[in-house]
């Protein structure tokens, strides 16, 4: 029988927590590193973190609970991989809904009013992309193909501003 002075990590009565922690907290730093972006829903708040983060801001006027087209946007292109990893880069999102069937507080109702009315929205999905000093860059509405096309329409504007700058 041999004197080993150190006892191996796996014959320890603990190792199995200190090795089943260790690969319960392996991924964390991937899970965070993909977060998704967050829509906003306050409209000052939105443009004080574009300027601030030097960020184009995203408006989605929506009917979220009832309108088929923007239910259709937001599963071909907002809840894809590779849109919120656009986004979590280069906008901030802010959804300005109109539903039905959710409540909205009376001042987000009234936001959310006011701001169709200052863009002059009357469909719906509308976007609206702002530049990071709040101009009003584009209009658009739902676009075929997936998330590639709506972000090489933003990425070119994007770039635009980038080349002024």
């Amino acid at each position: 029988m041999t004197n080993n002075k150190f006892i191996p990590l796996l014959k320890t009565k603990n190792s199995f927590y200190i090795i089943t922690l260790f690969f319960y907290f392996l991924p964390l730093p991937f899970l965070l590193a993909s977060e998704n972006p967050k829509w906003l829903t306050n409209y000052a708040q939105a443009l004080s973190e574009a300027k601030k983060e030097n960020k184009m801001l995203l408006m989605n006027f929506t009917g979220s609970d009832w309108c088929p087209w923007c239910q259709k946007l937001d599963k071909e292109v907002f809840s894809t991989q590779e849109f919120k990893n656009y986004a979590q880069k280069n906008l901030v999102l802010l959804e300005v809904d109109f539903p039905q069937h959710k409540t909205q507080s009376a001042e987000l109702k009234k936001q959310n009013e006011d701001l169709a009315n200052q863009y002059n929205v009357d469909s719906f999905p509308t976007l609206i992309l702002l530049s990071p000093s709040g101009e009003e860059l584009s209009t658009f509405g739902y676009m075929p193909g997936g998330p590639e096309p709506f972000i090489d329409k933003i990425e070119k504007l994007r770039q635009k501003i980038i080349s002024k700058n």
